[in-house]
């Protein structure tokens, strides 16, 4: 006798058909008909998290390293609403991520009648984080329902988006749909920009003497287009969230190192700049104080960012990579450029640093021995804290554009979720998860995840005993008074005992090299712990935004 098809089957096939390999979340009551359809087949990676907020980032994270589609199953109501951090924090990246959630029976739906689970706005809770939600009503809408949610989450700008599918659904029977045959992963179509924009722009870089390109997140991923712009002579500059889509060992890449003085310096003597899919957000700009060169052109797909921002010159609607590689062919005959263009660019790189060396102080070897122990290929995951802020950001040298990931939100807490979702995303390269002692502590349940899953990850614990950055806000806006800022530190040792992996403490900078290389080499999950009390402290860089008061 034939088994039984129901949508929870229908989901189950369906991941698979978008080309799904890992999905991450929780099993609970109103998700078990989509779970059981998924361990029957046994053919997707089902990663158990220890929460769905911990669960969601590492969904987040696989995408970002892995390519493709990112996945978080869970349960309704509370389990939904823990979610609700990672997939803001997945919309801040623009990361295509699907959230499928339970619900609450359809006869009861928006009832306030009170069954297990239930919140009557959820899906205005979940609607309010996402780039778009539905929900599946009955069980001839769920095919079509997941393909147009797959096909919002990978259109650019790409995001996180949700499906509710009450528990009845999920449980009722169906005929198996014949299109599953054929359905493959939607694939927006490239937009180019209209002839005018683009000759517009080939006409501004031409004239151009000075050119800087400016990455961001949505063009990072366009390497070859990137290449050959700065194959014909035009340095290129990224946002954090932007970085690697040339190495930034490049002679012509500046790296993310916008706002260091030497690097300004530079910038003012920019006669052109070309912003690539950034938003030229305020976090990176100082609230768009940050002195831009004059002349600017701003290339998105997104028509909202026009003037979001900066001004331009000129905005070209288009896809970024695309947009790109036309200008890049239309370029192919070469450019005017000033002469001393490339020397000028060598200079600001060895100027900012040998100035941040300095500033770095008794932590200057710190960006050097971390890139020097993990492989050129691995992947540098950061959670926020005073490392990532300062040198994460500025000295580590990123060479593609799937080898770094922050919370780009700048919540303190997501990296260690994260650190697991690189790993298990990132095949046989290794990962390194640098985070603080406070964020650490907030999601300390997936460090048996990380057991579970065997994620080849490294835990780089920077531990200063509390909130570093908090306390270097406090010290610039409110006279060093570190109110709250002190949370005991957990013991590390133990937890690492506890839980399974290596653990290794470094109290001086010349022990972290060999005890990351150790670390490195352990196949799986291992912890090492800077104790920055032995080290010395670390220097102050906060500075307050232009309407900050104390």
């Amino acid at each position: 006798m034939a088994e039984t098809y129901r949508v929870g089957d229908l989901v189950a096939d369906f991941l698979q058909r978008m080309e799904v390999e890992t999905v991450f979340g929780i099993v609970s009551v109103h998700n078990i008909p989509t779970l059981d359809a998924i361990g029957r087949r046994n053919a997707l990676r089902f990663v158990t998290a220890r929460s769905e907020y911990g669960g969601g980032h590492m969904a987040d994270a696989y995408a970002r390293v892995h390519g493709g589609l990112g996945v978080l199953i869970t349960s309704t109501g509370p389990g939904a609403a823990n979610a609700v951090p990672a997939l803001v924090e997945a919309g801040f990246a623009s990361t295509p991520l699907l959230h499928i959630t339970g619900q609450t029976p359809t006869g009861m739906l928006d009832r306030d009648m009170g069954p297990v689970h239930d919140v009557p706005g959820q899906s205005a809770m979940l609607g309010a984080v996402c780039k778009s939600s539905y929900r599946i009503l009955s069980p001839g809408q769920a095919l079509g329902i997941l393909t147009r949610a797959v096909a919002d989450a990978m259109t650019a700008p790409t995001g996180p988006v949700t499906v509710e599918i009450p528990i009845d659904v999920q449980r009722a029977e169906i005929p198996r749909p014949a299109e599953l045959e054929t359905l493959t992963l939607p694939r927006p179509a490239i937009e180019l920009p209209d002839a005018a924009s683009l000759s517009a722009l080939v006409d501004m870089v031409t004239s151009a003497k000075r050119p800087l390109l400016w990455i961001g997140n949505g063009a990072k991923h366009a390497t070859g287009a990137v290449q050959a712009l700065v194959d014909l002579g035009i340095p290129v500059i990224s946002s954090w969230n932007g970085r690697g889509a040339v190495p930034e060992d490049h002679s012509l890449s500046l790296a993310a190192g916008a706002g260091l003085p030497e690097i300004q310096s530079f910038l003012d003597t920019v006669d052109l700049l070309i912003v690539a899919g950034s938003r030229l957000r305020g976090h990176e700009t100082q609230d768009q104080s940050l002195a831009l060169p004059a002349r600017r052109v701003q290339i998105d797909i997104d028509a909202k960012a026009q003037g979001r921002t900066y001004s331009t010159d000129l905005f070209v609607r288009g896809e970024a990579g695309a947009t790109l590689s036309a200008l890049a062919e239309r370029l192919a005959g070469g450019l005017s450029l000033d002469p001393g263009l490339a020397s000028d660019i060598a200079a600001a790189r060895k100027a900012a640093k040998a100035a941040y060396s300095a500033f770095l102080d008794g932590y200057a070897a710190m960006p050097e021995i971390v890139r020097r122990v993990l492989p050129r290929d691995g992947i540098f995951v950061r959670d926020v804290t005073l490392s990532h802020t300062t040198w994460g950001h500025r000295a580590f040298e990123v060479y593609g554009p799937r080898d770094t990931l922050y919370p780009v939100g700048a919540a303190i807490g997501p990296g260690l979720s994260m650190g697991i979702g690189a790993a298990l995303g990132a095949g046989s390269r290794k990962t390194l998860c640098i985070s603080g002692d406070g964020g650490f502590a907030m999601n300390l349940g997936e460090l048996w995840t990380a057991t579970d899953e065997r994620a080849d990850v490294v835990f780089l614990v920077m531990n200063d005993r509390g909130f570093g950055v908090i306390k270097h806000i406090q010290d610039s806006l409110y006279g060093g008074r570190h109110h709250f800022a002190d949370p005991t530190p957990p013991d590390l040792k133990r937890l690492a005992e506890g839980s399974g992996m290596p653990y290794t403490p470094v109290r001086s900078m010349d022990a972290l090299e060999a005890a990351l290389s150790e670390a490195l080499a352990v196949p799986g999950p291992a912890l090492v712990e800077v104790d920055m009390t032995a080290i010395g402290p670390y220097p102050r860089y906060y500075t307050p935004p232009p309407y900050a008061k104390g």
